[in-house]
């Protein structure tokens, strides 16, 4: 019966028939889906006659529905075009390796920013177009700086240790703490140890890396150095992550760039922010004051109507600036597109941050993220990390603690 089923849509493909539609799956109304319509409106001038249906879904529900049917040998229901995350992006192209469409040759890779082409990829191949940008700042409340005797300039590529010192400063100074931090999320361990070019996976995306794991060490010390100077506000879920900049509590926020639309929210507090790149891992050669934190890319699934799906991608995310451009002003959204951001979008002053033109910067920056291979088990080793932490944090050796992980990763991951 399977095989009745894919032969019946090859010959449809095969006989000449015109698909005439293609639809898409992503999450996110006000950012993904905005911007997949904007694309859409701009296709139109391309071809007219194809139908582009989009459908919004849950991150989760995506990856379930896509694991449920890959994993049974059937496509039916399944979309032309499907928005996947970067860190979950290998285990779907190694699982499913004929599922996905390749999309070499259709784009520029050299277009976009590099970091991002590892995980849309296998080997030579490229199966996932770059999307949004996970870009990581430091957005500081300029205010409470002053307030310590800092300015801009002194915040401006520091390492972590210089972080601490200026944190106790402004906190003596101001009562203030310097950052929140969930402990059931290492997004900030995330960002430390790629900003060095290390992952917790090795080069071949499978092999657990955290024993011996060097920036691994040095991001856990910073980690709980933040902790033990008193200058962590702890939160336990995304609301009190907002409040906890948008009532002045913390004097900065490190984070991708898709947290700006929450930091201007607070419109009183509009020219006491500036953003500046992230503090890199002191002592440490190869650290950059450049991360990433989340981000997304494109996909193709192999079923009738991939043609039209790639050479929409293409025409749309692939090449056209002026779209990023509206993405900036109509939703906010950087794309990774190395030619939008000589735009004027990008050189916006924006008054909330006295001026600055924060989109310029970030795109600076990310031409400076280091790339690393997210592989395939990011989420699994990082249910491991958040557990092992809570024991450093309580006095555990560190190499303790990574050897423990290390020995729970290999067991879990095979």
């Amino acid at each position: 019966m399977m095989l009745a089923a894919c032969s019946s849509g090859s010959n449809d493909a095969a006989s000449g028939e015109e698909v005439e539609k293609i639809t898409v799956w992503a999450w996110d109304p006000n950012f993904n889906i905005k911007a997949m319509n904007l694309a859409k409106e701009a296709y139109a001038s391309e071809n007219a006659d194809l139908e582009i249906e989009i459908i919004e879904h849950a991150q989760n529900d995506i990856i379930q529905k896509l694991n449920t049917s890959l994993s049974s040998g059937t496509t039916t229901g399944l979309p032309n075009i499907v928005l996947i995350e970067d860190y979950r992006a290998q285990s779907f192209l190694q699982a499913y390796p004929d599922s996905f469409h390749k999309l070499t040759g259709s784009f520029d890779t050299s277009d976009f920013a590099q970091y991002k082409i590892a995980p849309t990829s296998v080997g030579e191949d490229n199966y996932g177009l770059p999307f949004d940008t996970g870009v990581t700042g430091m957005y500081v409340r300029t205010d409470y700086l002053e307030q310590a005797g800092y300015t801009v300039d002194d915040v401006t590529d520091i390492d972590w240790n210089e972080y601490i010192e200026i944190g106790k400063k402004v906190k003596e100074a101001t009562g203030k703490h310097m950052i929140t931090l969930d402990p059931n999320d290492l997004g900030l361990i995330r960002m430390m140890i790629q900003s060095s070019g290390s992952w917790y996976l090795k080069e071949d995306g499978t092999t657990p890396n955290l024993e011996g794991n060097e920036e691994l060490k040095e991001a856990f010390a910073v980690y709980k150095e933040l902790i033990d100077s008193d200058l962590v506000k702890p939160v336990s879920d995304w609301s009190q992550l907002l409040a906890g900049f948008n009532s002045g509590d913390v004097a900065s926020v490190v984070t991708g760039n898709w947290i700006t639309p929450s930091v201007k929210a607070e419109e009183s507090q509009s020219g006491n922010w500036a953003v500046v790149a992230q503090p890199r891992i002191p002592d440490m050669p190869n650290s950059v004051n450049a991360s990433n934190l989340g981000g997304s890319s494109w996909y193709v699934l192999d079923i009738d109507g991939a043609e039209h799906a790639v050479d929409f991608l293409a025409k749309t995310f692939g090449s056209n600036v002026e779209l990023y451009q509206n993405f900036v002003t109509e939703i906010g959204a950087m794309g990774t597109y190395n030619p939008a951001s000589e735009g004027e979008a990008y050189l916006v002053e924006d008054e909330f941050f006295g001026g600055q033109q924060i989109l310029a910067d970030f795109s600076k920056w990310s031409e400076a993220i280091p790339q690393v291979n997210y592989g395939l088990h990011t989420y699994a080793i990082e249910d491991i990390l958040v557990v092992e932490m809570q024991n450093y944090l309580k006095g555990k050796d560190i190499d303790s603690v990574l050897s423990d992980a290390q020995k729970q990763a290999e067991a879990q991951i095979k």
